[in-house]
């Protein structure tokens, strides 16, 4: 896991074919507003999240975010514990984004 700043965030992204952006928040959080492109898998929900994180291509790049950073930073960790190799973990989450949010 990787935590990164808005900043290396976008840069990353941007040069990144293997990107899935993922918002571990609840449905609710999610609904009042989010990445572009990013999918849904709430940490919250424990056997539904470890669930979908067993579909997840191993291969791919992803970049989890939540509202303040902390659950996307356990979501990496669980991730790496799978055996992801490329987990990044937007520092600040949706509290500190200050770019564009999908509605």
């Amino acid at each position: 896991m990787k935590n990164i700043a808005q900043e290396e965030w976008r840069k990353l992204l941007a040069e990144d074919k293997d990107a899935v952006i993922i918002d571990v928040r609840t449905r609710e959080e999610f609904e009042s507003g989010y990445l572009k492109n990013a999918q849904l898998i709430d940490i919250m929900q424990p056997q539904s999240f470890m669930d979908a994180v067993k579909k997840l291509d191993k291969n791919k790049n992803y970049y989890m975010y939540c509202r303040s950073g902390n659950r996307s930073g356990q979501s990496c960790q669980i991730l790496d514990s799978q055996g992801f190799k490329n987990t990044y973990n937007l520092q600040g989450g949706m509290l500190e984004w200050n770019g564009e949010i999908e509605r």
